[in-house]
């Protein structure tokens, strides 16, 4: 399988936002937080977006305030900011017609969108119509509160609960992703949002063909608000997937990309090689990760300044990073 470049770019008003793949557009909306860079250094994460990027064009951004975008203007995060964030997008992209896709929060995102404008198909994983419903009002405030105080404990537990399939260096890799995508008040105001968010009266009038999936064990979003989800949408398909993680790129990735594939008219993937590092590049991005400079990692290998930093050049050129937190991030989640 060949590597699936990620070329960034940046709206006017400085929503980031990221281009793989080619073939018609497809849009995917996140969920709670983001970081356009951090996840493509994650495998688990990047593998699932390659296999939605191979046959289209995949187009995702990062929320204000999260990952690569600017900061949010000084209000609190609406479902209008969402939905405005998501236009500046597909405007500066040039988009007129495309599929639609979205997971956790993003899909109450995708579901108002496609309310009143129109896609070509919509893809909704992990979703919910009604907010309040999501978890009993003393959990929301209990996680809010622990959000709001102690950011670093939380996005422990956080990714204990959204990724329980995920092994220990993928949970601790994704604990740290958090932390980099949104300082702790702007974590804290969009899950306020995705608690709050109430879309259930905009779904009837979705036009679009809609694929709704969730995972049975799901431990963040139960079952039945997907049920919910995929009811109040005409002709909507509702796919139950085995597992118990909430991120789609978390356990059996293959039974959610395989529907969403089908979906959109497109082949079943023959999945190959994911590219590999060799023992030395190894070593060195386990020194980067270790937070050594190209100087300290010469002297800790034995080898010139200007070897080191072509290692470094290497490992971003063949992995498709643009950053040394990208290497970092990538060898903790591969981390044996």
């Amino acid at each position: 399988m060949a590597v699936t470049g990620q070329r960034i770019a940046m709206t006017a008003s400085g929503v980031a936002y990221a281009v793989s793949g080619d073939g018609p557009p497809l849009v995917y909306v996140s969920g709670w937080l983001s970081h356009l860079e951090m996840s493509w250094a994650l495998p688990a994460e990047r593998a699932f977006y390659e296999a939605l990027a191979d046959g289209r064009t995949l187009i995702r951004y990062d929320k204000p305030g999260c990952g690569l975008s600017a900061a949010a203007a000084p209000r609190a995060y609406t479902m209008q900011s969402e939905l405005d964030a998501l236009r500046d997008v597909v405007a500066a992209a040039g988009l007129r017609r495309f599929d639609l896709m979205g997971i956790s929060l993003g899909a109450a995102v995708a579901a108002a969108w496609a309310a009143s404008a129109p896609v070509a198909r919509l893809i909704l994983y992990g979703g919910w119509a009604h907010g309040p419903s999501v978890a009993e009002p003393a959990i929301q405030h209990h996680v809010l509160g622990l959000v709001r105080e102690h950011w670093g404990l939380a996005s422990d537990l956080l990714a204990s609960i959204f990724t329980p399939d995920a092994d220990a260096a993928t949970r601790a890799a994704f604990a740290l992703y958090q932390q980099e995508s949104a300082t702790a008040e702007t974590a804290c105001a969009m899950l306020a949002l995705a608690y709050e968010m109430d879309v259930g009266n905009l779904l009837p009038r979705v036009a679009a063909p809609t694929l709704v999936l969730h995972r049975d064990r799901d431990r963040a979003v139960p079952l039945a608000e997907g049920r919910r989800l995929a009811d109040g949408i005409p002709g909507a398909v509702f796919s139950v997937v085995p597992g118990r993680s909430h991120l789609p790129y978390i356990g059996d990735r293959e039974s959610l990309t395989r529907p969403i594939r089908r979906f959109l008219g497109l082949p079943a993937r023959h999945r190959g090689a994911a590219p590999t590092l060799t023992a030395r590049q190894r070593e060195v991005a386990a020194l980067i990760a270790q937070g050594c400079t190209n100087r300290e990692i010469a002297a800790r290998l034995g080898i010139a300044e200007k070897s080191a930093e072509a290692h470094v050049e290497r490992i971003r050129y063949r992995m498709d990073f643009r950053s040394r937190a990208q290497i970092a991030a990538w060898y903790v989640a591969s981390a044996d």
